[in-house]
């Protein structure tokens, strides 16, 4: 693997769109499957010289939560979805994981959500989809129990493959496979204030269609919108039109949506 020079950080965009009683923001995921990536201290002062706001976690690295007191940036954390089996069977393991990996930081860092596993209905195995609400429902109970962390909220991201058809945007629709286990979830995040969260891959859009002016579209350079034909609605890059499908599915919620892109890096 190449060296990662100092301030290097190999982060994507993490991306809210407001509803009525929330607001836009731009944020980033931290990935640290690399080598040579700067301390997390390091990272923190990094994003507190910019207007990132929000930054994703996909674990709940202790060192990275710590790095992030006092800065003012909110965290939204992970639970590995080898980890849902057991928050799903037992309170004790909920309670555990928001002892361990909640209450010894807050609220001097700030943590506005865990999302508990990722991509786990398009993992493949039956029982850990089924495992996924009654783990969620766990770790809410547990998040309530203490005045320190009730706020925090519970969600769970998805792939894009959740949408049955994404294109044109106005069409989209989840799976009907998935139906029996989509609807109490987003009851659940719907019932809690909790935001639908979901990964879009604008590169994969672009590897099917390796043109000039696909690659523009992505990486948001102007160029010429591409219009739904259905609804007329003209997008004027890949991010708004793959995450728009998302909308209508669950237009419901009055919180706000999160849109978690994995496609480009950039750096200090």
């Amino acid at each position: 693997m190449e060296k990662t020079p100092p301030f290097l950080l190999f982060l994507t965009f993490l991306c809210a769109f407001s509803t009525a009683n929330s607001q836009p923001f731009l944020g980033v995921n931290y990935g640290e499957v690399a080598d040579n990536l700067p301390p997390p201290s390091a990272t923190a002062r990094l994003l507190q010289s910019t207007t990132i706001t929000k930054l994703r976690l996909y674990d709940a690295d202790p060192s990275v939560i710590s790095a992030f007191s006092g800065t003012g940036i909110s965290l939204l954390l992970g639970v590995h979805n080898a980890d849902i089996f057991s928050l799903a069977s037992s309170p004790n393991a909920a309670a555990s994981w928001v002892s361990a990996n909640l209450l010894p930081f807050l609220p001097a860092t700030s943590v506005s959500s865990v999302s508990v596993g990722n991509e786990v209905l398009n993992s493949g195995d039956p029982s850990l989809s089924s495992a996924l609400l009654p783990a969620m429902q766990r770790l809410r109970a547990a998040l309530d129990a203490s005045a320190v962390t009730a706020g925090v909220k519970v969600s769970t991201v998805h792939s894009m493959e959740v949408l049955s058809q994404s294109d044109p945007p106005s069409a989209g629709a989840f799976h009907a496979d998935l139906a029996g286990i989509l609807e109490p979830i987003l009851q659940f995040l719907r019932d809690n204030g909790s935001p639908f969260m979901i990964n879009p891959y604008p590169y994969f859009a672009y590897r099917s269609d390796p043109r000039p002016e696909t690659l523009a579209f992505c990486l948001f350079q102007p160029g010429p919108s591409r219009v739904d034909p259905a609804s007329g609605i003209p997008y004027s890059n890949m991010f708004d039109a793959q995450v728009r499908p998302t909308e209508p599915v669950f237009g419901f919620n009055s919180n706000v949506n999160y849109y978690s892109c994995h496609t480009f890096f950039y750096s200090n």
